[in-house]
């Protein structure tokens, strides 16, 4: 493996992708500074400072600092990713888009439609109030109307452009786009929290023993993520003999992985979003219900913890079946002529392949809460509430996954267009089995 992955840069169509990658990833971090007009950024960053322990830190999280600076990307890619949610939740009630996502690339086609407008629209009602609410804050140099539709056009134009750039990451680059423009985000505010959590040590703020509790317990957390995301239930599967061509194939037995953690990183990415958003209008309107609310919305109290389990559980749970439909996995079983063992084909088949994976969605949905809340809850007890949010356990599970996902990824394409480099070179050497067939195919080719 190691070897074929130091030929990356020997690959032009891989080499070109991830170019390509990091440059729309550096016109994101510089959007980033560009500030929205009309607005008292000095004032706006006081607002931040004395806002500690709120969800503030979470949504300047998700918008790599772009909150902070109140830049064209403030909104950042939460309402795509709103609205996403939004449409996997209707497809399966309403039939009319139930037909679409059945059409296959054309119906999907229309759906990414659906949710890019419906994403301009819900960026529009944000920024709407999120302006309405810098007015009342006194933040604004120049209230009133014109300011609020500057803002408006401002903050929807930006998103609708991050939304561009990680649709074209995923068409051109490498990677899911939207993953790796929040991983982006996160990864760029690292390096500034942890030299403030250094700098609060030198001071005397923070003891020195705290800090290397904070360190030791982040390796431990990103050393029990990569574990568990490299950890899958085998399910074997048998394919009895068959002719292929005019040869007859011998029966063998071929394994399907199940990852204990099949959502990803994406439960709590979802649960964020839903917090995110009643946490930005409280922030900036008067509402008595919303400050209210934002009172049970405080990161490290009990009732932040509460509600974001049950999100993450539901949206593991609801999200899993989407990505793995055992009816369909047991159908093309069925009409390949693959069998699980013991288990007859057809229904009996997935309804052995629900009870699985809902076994392990259950386990794989307790990891992922675990992981978000007890780092977040150990950080604030320690006293450090930035280094809770950037180096919590939901930022550091965004973080590892999309990295291990990219890196898998990029190992599946150096496999794909460059598998001569994992052949054995000993086998070559010799003019073993390996090297025959691979001659065998040349010689076909030609």
């Amino acid at each position: 493996m190691l070897g074929g992955l130091g030929d990356v840069g020997k690959i032009p169509e891989l080499r070109k992708r991830i170019f390509f990658t990091i440059a729309l990833l550096a016109v994101y971090r510089l959007g980033i500074f560009v500030s929205t007009p009309g607005i008292d950024v000095e004032a706006l960053r006081n607002l931040f400072d004395t806002s500690e322990g709120t969800l503030f830190g979470m949504i300047n999280m998700f918008s790599g600092g772009a909150f902070e600076q109140f830049s064209i990307f403030t909104l950042g890619i939460m309402p795509y990713i709103s609205v996403s949610i939004i449409i996997q939740v209707l497809t399966p009630a309403l039939p009319a888009l139930e037909a679409l996502k059945k059409e296959g690339e054309a119906g999907r086609r229309i759906l990414t439609r659906y949710t890019r407008q419906g994403t301009v629209i819900l960026a529009l009602f944000q920024a709407f109030f999120i302006s309405a609410g810098l007015e009342s804050q006194g933040l604004v140099l120049n209230p009133g109307w014109a300011f609020r539709v500057s803002t408006m056009l401002t903050l929807t134009a930006g998103t609708a452009f991050i939304m561009w750039l990680g649709e074209q990451i995923t068409e051109k680059g490498i990677g899911n786009g939207i993953s790796i423009i929040i991983f982006a985000g996160i990864v760029a505010r690292m390096p500034e929290v942890l030299y403030y959590t250094v700098d609060l040590t030198r001071s005397g703020e923070i003891q020195p023993l705290v800090m290397l509790m904070l360190l030791l317990f982040c390796l431990a957390t990103i050393a029990a993520i990569v574990f568990v995301e490299r950890s899958h239930r085998k399910i074997p599967v048998q394919y009895p003999r068959r002719m292929v061509g005019n040869n007859m194939a011998q029966a063998q037995t071929q394994y399907m992985p199940l990852k204990v953690n099949m959502a990803g990183v994406i439960p709590p990415i979802f649960a964020s979003a839903f917090l995110v958003v009643p946490a930005t209008l409280g922030s900036f309107t008067s509402s008595e219900v919303l400050q209210d609310l934002m009172v049970y919305l405080t990161p490290g109290t009990a009732s932040y913890s509460i509600i974001f389990v049950a999100l993450i559980i539901m949206f593991t749970f609801f999200y899993v079946p989407i990505i793995f439909n055992p009816e369909e996995v047991a159908e093309n079983l069925k009409k390949n002529g693959g069998f699980v063992p013991t288990v007859r084909p057809g229904k009996p088949t997935a309804d052995f392949l629900y009870k699985v994976l809902n076994r392990i969605t259950l386990w794989g949905s307790i990891y992922i809460a675990a992981i978000c809340i007890i780092p977040q809850l150990f950080y604030f007890e320690m006293g450090a509430e930035s280094f809770a949010y950037v180096f919590g356990g939901t930022a550091v599970l965004i973080v590892v996954g999309v990295t291990l996902d990219t890196a898998s990824q990029i190992e599946s394409f150096v496999v794909s267009r460059n598998y001569e480099a994992f052949m054995s070179r000993s086998t070559k050497k010799k003019g073993g089995i390996g090297s025959m067939s691979y001659s065998r195919s040349r010689l076909l080719r030609r």
